[in-house]
């Protein structure tokens, strides 16, 4: 018997179009939790929001966090609600704005 293929929420594939623009940075976690380890290289680099960390648990596991003015959040959880960030909502609309070059090429 055939599997049906699991459907993919518009919504939440908008939010990971959105997460593309974010600056990324990816770490090990090392001896500490994944958020801990993300916590400390955010304080220590200082970095600014919004931002994307993607921390190496082990080999095979990869923890997405979303840094945002409110504090750190899963990525999971800012795909599916990237209309409640405003970060986001300015480099969505940077995104879909064409460029002044192309309007007066008319």
């Amino acid at each position: 018997m055939a599997r049906r293929r699991k459907r993919k929420s518009r919504r939440r594939q908008e939010g990971r179009r959105i997460l593309e623009h974010v600056p990324q940075f990816s770490i090990e976690s090392g001896e500490d939790k994944p958020v801990t380890a993300a916590r400390r290289f955010i304080q220590t680099e200082g970095i600014l929001p919004p931002a994307l960390l993607l921390v190496k648990r082990n080999e095979h596991t990869t923890d997405r966090y979303f840094w945002a003015e409110k504090g750190l959040f899963g990525a999971q959880y800012v795909e599916e609600n990237h209309f409640l960030f405003p970060s986001l909502r300015i480099m969505d609309n940077s995104a879909q704005t064409p460029t002044v070059a192309a309007v007066r090429s008319n």
